[in-house]
């Protein structure tokens, strides 16, 4: 089995949701890896999630846009990096739907930006081989589309069918990466995660949403009729399926990375509201406040990750479940909003 040691490391969107906890559960694991922090600092991110880092000196932080070839070449360059860990991207389907551009610039020119300096910095002027350099891309389930009931779960071999603009995007980025090693023999590394969840998640996601009504005893929304079905998988788990994917897995492979948490959105939101009853039984029942609003356009009825691949070969499953990975975003929540 391929083990690869990174020794410095290239992270954007570190200043994330995902990519932060992935910089602190690093920290934690492996303390003399050095790690340079690229992010843009949008909406969706920011410094607070990186505070009370276990080895801040290891950390550097610059703020910056991937798209942005000459400050990306110049930082491969001055920290000598042989790893890029790529989680930068627009993610969010409605702002998608309400505004594509960004999806474009950020998802598919920054990510060939990332790949075209890598190339040449590593390929070109280092003449780096397989074993001393990695490009591991972060992407998404929503590549593969929408699936019904009864349809097999996604795997590695399912044809992409994005269904958004978003989706579309990280579609585009994800054939820019395979084509890099095909073409080039860039090594790179590939994932496809199912929704991810945990503390510091923004509060324009679905479950931060629901938890957060409650504590207001504001509407709960929910599309439609709630019928609409996702994988959930808690951020933790996802980043230590991402260390075993740069550690040990197979250049130019892709690995899907699941929760085994499929769950109707509606469903869910009853879940969470009798968690939150016993957290706060002064107003529950909490499913009262769940109130339907119009679909999304062009609503994904159905996600769902077969991980077959990732765990006979990584040896990974999920650790928490959604009843313990729950807890945690609600007690998180709780301290947040008292």
């Amino acid at each position: 089995m391929n083990h690869y040691q990174p020794k410095r490391l290239l992270i954007t969107g570190g200043a994330g949701f995902i990519g932060s906890h992935f910089i602190h559960d690093l920290q934690k694991k492996h303390p003399e890896w050095f790690i340079v922090n690229l992010d843009k600092l949008t909406y969706a991110a920011s410094l607070d999630h990186l505070k009370k880092l276990p080895h801040p000196e290891q950390h550097h932080f610059v703020q910056g846009d991937i798209g942005d070839a000459d400050l990306v070449s110049s930082l491969l360059k001055k920290h000598a990096i042989d790893t890029i860990v790529h989680f930068a991207a627009e993610s969010h389907v409605d702002r998608s739907i309400a505004g594509p551009e960004a999806f474009i610039q950020t998802n598919v020119l920054g990510t060939f930006t990332l790949l075209e300096a890598a190339r040449l910095h590593w390929l070109t002027h280092e003449k780096r081989d397989a074993q001393s350099c990695r490009f591991h891309h972060i992407s998404t389930d929503e590549v593969f589309g929408s699936l019904t009931l009864n349809d097999p779960a996604f795997s590695e071999s399912t044809a992409y069918q994005p269904r958004s603009p978003y989706s579309a995007s990280k579609a585009a980025s994800d054939h820019l990466v395979h084509a890099y090693y095909h073409t080039y023999g860039l090594p790179i590394t590939l994932s496809n995660c199912s929704n991810n969840y945990g503390p510091h998640q923004h509060a324009e996601k679905f479950i931060p949403t629901v938890i957060r009504a409650c504590l207001n005893q504001t509407p709960i929304p929910i599309y439609g009729e709630g019928k609409n079905i996702r994988d959930w998988l808690y951020v933790d788990d996802h980043c230590e399926a991402i260390r075993l994917i740069l550690t040990q897995g197979k250049v130019g492979e892709s690995y899907n990375i699941g929760g085994n948490n499929e769950w109707e959105n509606k469903k869910l939101a009853v879940f969470i509201c009798e968690l939150m009853d016993k957290h706060a039984p002064e107003h529950a029942p909490h499913a009262r406040l769940i109130t339907a609003v119009t679909d999304r356009k062009g609503h994904d009825f159905r996600y769902a990750i077969d991980d077959h691949k990732i765990k006979t070969e990584l040896g990974f499953t999920p650790v928490e479940t959604l009843h313990t990975g729950m807890e945690k975003v609600i007690r998180h929540l709780k301290a947040a909003f008292f």
